[in-house]
């Protein structure tokens, strides 16, 4: 019996793609048909390298194709295009397809640990991906991702730092070590302007902005400058730092950035007996979500090795990528980069582009 083209793409519209609810043939996520005897190839083309649920989409797509009459074999490639959101970011020399930030509304909850760790996961996963610190009065990221320099000039612009596959901008490279940092509203918006518009970022899939604590001028400066795909807020469990992640929540809103969800941090500590000790409460970060009405990306466990990595510039998840804070780090970075091609699809009508290579 003669395998056709026509049968694979039936088979194939008949799989869904989790996330954006629609088959794979409608979103044109198939590619590269190639039909040889009893053998049939061919290319997926994902929305994002990252993707949470690949494994069932391969799977899915395996099956169908396999139920075809007189095939024997399944061969798929799995690829990724990541979709821009579609807004204009006429700032930028080249076009960075997605900004996300991640905010907290206080100081001390892991926002830095997070944001290190999603940017270093996403680019593992083999997205393009960029790290702006824009912690103007803390800037942690430079030793948390064990840089401490810029490569040297070329041309008009800065080059950022890269490490671990990730390209890294921070105030922290500029200045002296232990200088503070006295700046009123203007020169805070110039500075933030200058990390987007006198750096060489090349094209990224994805920009991880890692914003100060709280609500103030850096924010709203990021927002008036850099149009963001959307937020993520960072949390503790505890009250405290809930009301605080409340009024981030809607900084998010009045600023008009989509709201991806919320993470919580630090959420319990697991004992040598298996048992779970909930140092700063339970449950909080999943209840603020649901009162806000957004969704609950994760929650991340206490680990000494989060530490550890930060101070050393070895992120938790290259030194111990099989622990469990690792993998609740890699899941969060996966739902986030669903989020955004969710985001992208749906506010831009995105359809994936054919891939060459």
């Amino acid at each position: 019996m003669n395998i056709t083209e026509e049968a694979v793409l039936a088979a194939l519209s008949k799989v869904q793609e989790p996330e954006l609810h629609k088959d794979l043939v409608t979103l044109n996520m198939v590619r590269d048909i190639r039909i040889t005897d009893d053998k049939v190839s061919f290319t997926i083309v994902l929305t994002t390298p990252a993707c949470p649920l690949r494994n069932r989409i391969e799977s899915e797509a395996r099956q169908a194709v396999a139920a075809i009459p007189g095939v024997a074999q399944v061969e798929i490639k799995m690829d990724a295009n990541v979709p821009s959101d579609g807004r204009a970011r006429g700032l930028l020399s080249l076009p960075i397809r997605n900004a996300v930030a991640i905010a907290s509304g206080k100081g001390g909850v892991g926002k830095s640990t997070v944001a290190v760790n999603v940017a270093v996961e996403l680019a593992r996963s083999g997205a393009r991906v960029g790290l702006l610190d824009a912690d103007i009065y803390g800037p942690n990221v430079p030793t948390m991702m064990g840089v401490d320099r810029l490569p040297p000039v070329v041309g008009e612009k800065l080059i950022p730092a890269e490490a671990y596959g990730v390209k890294v901008m921070s105030i922290g490279f500029l200045v002296k070590p232990n200088q503070p940092l006295i700046w009123r509203g203007p020169m805070l918006h110039s500075a933030i302007r200058q990390f987007l518009t006198d750096v060489d970022w090349g094209e990224l899939d994805y920009l991880i902005v890692d914003l100060p604590p709280g609500t103030g001028d850096a924010a709203l400066s990021l927002a008036q400058s850099l149009p963001l795909s959307g937020g993520v807020i960072v949390t503790l469990p505890q009250q405290v730092s809930l009301d605080d992640a409340r009024r981030g929540l809607e900084m998010f809103r009045q600023l008009d950035v989509p709201i991806f969800g919320v993470v919580e941090n630090m959420s319990y500590l697991e004992l040598p007996d298996g048992s779970r000790m909930d140092i700063f409460g339970a449950g909080g970060g999943e209840k603020l979500a649901r009162e806000a009405g957004v969704s609950f990306i994760g929650a991340i466990p206490m680990d000494p090795a989060v530490r550890e990595g930060g101070d050393e510039g070895r992120p938790v998840v290259i030194t111990n990528p099989d622990s469990p804070v690792s993998r609740a780090l890699a899941e969060i970075a996966r739902n986030i980069a669903a989020r955004i091609s969710v985001a992208a699809v749906q506010q831009a009508n995105f359809i994936p582009i054919n891939i060459v290579g």
